[in-house]
């Protein structure tokens, strides 16, 4: 018995000496870029690793605020992986998406996934409004033209709403294809008529 409790003593020990040794992760990078040391805190309580660190430093030495840094953090968390998408993050916020909308797509865990997506749509042109319409129908999963396609319906003349009507129609990829291909084709063939031109008889 008395070789039993020293055996237990000695794992423990050793248990202890293994937790002291866990190495914490460096957090110069994110002090240096400006992060607050009560958010440094939190992310020591949130046990955040290296390659974690180096996404949170690039959001920081991009001007992200601490909030949506540690709100990116917690999402990714959330859904049971690391935070890996710092380009992605950084390239929707130069686009001009602001941080909620950035933090929205994140908590679905799509940021990676919709990230090109979401600047092709600010780029063909349209509105905040329209393009929110259309992230939502993404983030909840529902059937939703490309950003190929819909630009490809702007080229053929329709309005916004027109398209967001046809967007709201739930159209499959296919449905979508010949949908479109109509348009293409009426705008294709809509100027190639001939008119006969009178010339003044002699």
């Amino acid at each position: 018995m008395r070789q039993w409790f020293v055996l237990l003593g000695v794992c423990l020990l050793l248990g202890l000496a293994g937790c002291q040794k866990h190495p914490q992760a460096d957090l110069t990078s994110l002090d240096q870029s400006g992060m607050w040391s009560s958010s440094l805190d939190e992310l020591k309580k949130l046990n955040v690793s290296d390659p974690e660190i180096a996404q949170l430093t690039k959001l920081k030495q991009a001007g992200a605020p601490d909030e949506l840094c540690l709100g990116l953090l917690k999402a990714a968390r959330a859904h049971q992986h690391e935070f890996t998408s710092g380009d992605a993050v950084v390239d929707l916020s130069r686009a001009g998406y602001a941080d909620a909308e950035i933090l929205e797509i994140a908590q679905a865990d799509r940021v990676d996934l919709l990230s090109g997506e979401a600047v092709t749509l600010k780029l063909i042109g349209l509105s905040n409004p329209t393009v929110q319409a259309i992230l939502h129908r993404r983030i909840q999963g529902q059937p939703t033209l490309t950003s190929e396609q819909i630009g490809r319906l702007k080229n053929t003349g329709m309005s916004e709403k027109q398209i967001l009507d046809v967007v709201n129609q739930g159209y499959s990829n296919s449905q979508a294809e010949a949908f479109i291909t109509k348009r293409e084709a009426v705008r294709d063939h809509s100027n190639t008529g001939f008119v006969r031109t009178r010339g003044r008889r002699r």
